[in-house]
């Protein structure tokens, strides 16, 4: 068969750290980067006559997720997984395997195709391992290891879609929409590059037209969605060119490297060799009706009808794609409801924030800094210099825009001043002067950089340039 008669076949399993101020099964704090092993209990490190209580809010996260997803929240049980795992001190996970709490749901990917969810279960995340001595970080040539057990206990949410998903695109796709989701739900922070959400991606070929699904292989701890597209497209071309050599692959879990190839980690095990049986220190969780409802009330309007309102305003779609990602929509739809500019607030999501502590600004600070902009007060550079000092100290008794920019020294220049500036660059610039007096309207940056140079960037480009204009048609 030539390339062309392949057809992909993807099965995501993304694993994301929920936003509890605990672990899951113990007090012990869910916080990343605290120093190694000062973030455990007993029930942490698996100490004999410890018992596991669970955390109500991870339930709730859980479910508000599930619901988001179209889910049916079900009754469901914890089972002990067992497994050899040098980072679980237990030596099993505590997770739930055939009764999750969420199951059979569905998520529409912009652009793409409607993917099913066939379950999203709670379980402890493990500790990290960490090789010395070793090529990038892996035990093949370490000549020794750490373990930091801080992450061990983490409520994880492991959600599984259906194998509905046919390019590394569309992959991509549902795995933003995803984060898109948990942001807006303040379910989790997310954030592919520290682990606090990781992609599994099971993948495997089929000729174009067929409905068996063959023998897939499991690409493990993708941590970026640059990693998930490349990881897909070697793995899709490996197995079209087994099949087309007359072979074909074998079931097994692999790993992605920079090298830009995957490269075998163990043969993939199936449920029955981690011999699962129910937790005996923990009850079967079954929340009734009301709760359900409490947690369904609570829900923010999501992704796909943020989008919605950002087009309503005349946001381009790319631009109310990157809002939304970001988590930036509430922000953004609130400081407009305050009467801020829609253009200049969705181009300041887009181009100046993609800074941390971007989503701890209030939409009132955001509406009163592009309403500083709108009346001239600042200028376009004024600011996003300003926003930049709002986001690093977002929240704090000097946030506001006024006061920043006071410190940073940002006034509006008088009239006088900066027509008396533009009539110098002019008489500093004749050639520049006659060939912008021609119709050459790209000369007018000579005269725009040469005032916001004698200005130090105070200037407002756009006065400047009306300025010129007047000067022109005199």
């Amino acid at each position: 068969m030539a390339g062309g008669d392949w057809e992909t076949v993807i099965g995501l399993e993304v694993h994301v750290e929920l936003a509890t101020v605990t672990k899951l099964f113990s007090a012990a704090p869910s916080r990343f980067g605290d120093e190694p092993n000062t973030n455990v209990t007993p029930v942490c490190l698996g100490l004999p006559g410890s018992l596991p209580v669970l955390n109500r809010r991870a339930v709730e996260l859980a479910m508000s997720v599930g619901l988001a997803l179209n889910c049916e929240i079900r009754p469901s049980i914890f089972h002990r997984k067992n497994y050899f795992y040098p980072d679980m001190p237990k030596d099993y996970q505590v997770s739930q395997y055939d009764q999750p709490i969420c199951a059979d749901g569905w998520l529409d990917v912009p652009g793409e195709a409607r993917v099913g969810i066939e379950r999203a279960h709670l379980e402890e995340d493990a500790g990290k391992t960490t090789h010395i001595g070793g090529a990038d970080g892996r035990i093949h040539g370490a000549v020794g290891a750490l373990v930091d057990y801080n992450r061990a206990g983490t409520p994880l949410l492991e959600i599984v879609s259906r194998p509905d998903i046919r390019s590394a695109a569309q992959a991509s796709a549902y795995v933003e929409e995803l984060r898109a989701i948990l942001l807006v739900l303040a379910a989790s922070d997310a954030r592919l590059e520290e682990g606090s959400m990781r992609v599994d991606a099971n993948i495997s070929v089929r000729p174009t037209g067929g409905q068996e699904l063959r023998t897939r292989c499991e690409v493990k701890n993708l941590n970026s969605l640059r990693s998930l597209r490349n990881a897909i497209d070697f793995e899709v071309r490996r197995h079209i060119g087994l099949y087309e050599a007359g072979d074909a692959p074998v079931q097994e879990t692999r790993h992605w490297a920079e090298d830009g190839r995957t490269h075998s980690l163990r043969s993939k095990e199936e449920a029955d060799d981690y011999r699962y049986f129910p937790e005996p220190d923990l009850v079967p969780l079954v929340p009734d009706d009301a709760w359900i409802e409490r947690v369904r009330a609570c829900l923010p309007e999501l992704p796909a009808a943020q989008r919605s309102r950002l087009d309503a305003l005349g946001a381009d779609p790319g631009d109310a794609q990157v809002v939304v990602s970001r988590g930036l929509a509430s922000l953004v739809l609130g400081a407009v409801e305050l009467g801020a500019d829609a253009g200049r607030t969705v181009t300041h999501a887009v181009q100046n924030l993609a800074l941390d502590g971007a989503e701890l600004l209030e939409p009132q600070q955001l509406a009163s800094l592009v309403a500083m902009e709108t009346s001239g007060q600042l200028t376009a550079t004024q600011a996003k210099n300003v926003l930049a000092q709002m986001c690093g100290r977002a929240g704090g008794p000097a946030a506001g825009p006024a006061t920043i920019a006071a410190e940073l020294g940002f006034e509006a220049m008088e009239s006088g001043e900066l027509e008396s500036l533009v009539d110098q660059a002019i008489a500093e610039n004749p050639q520049a002067w006659q060939k912008y007096c021609s119709g050459q309207a790209k000369v007018a940056g000579v005269f725009v950089g040469a005032v916001m140079k004698a200005t130090r960037g105070q200037a407002d480009g756009k006065a400047v340039n009306q300025i010129l204009a007047q000067r022109r048609n005199a």
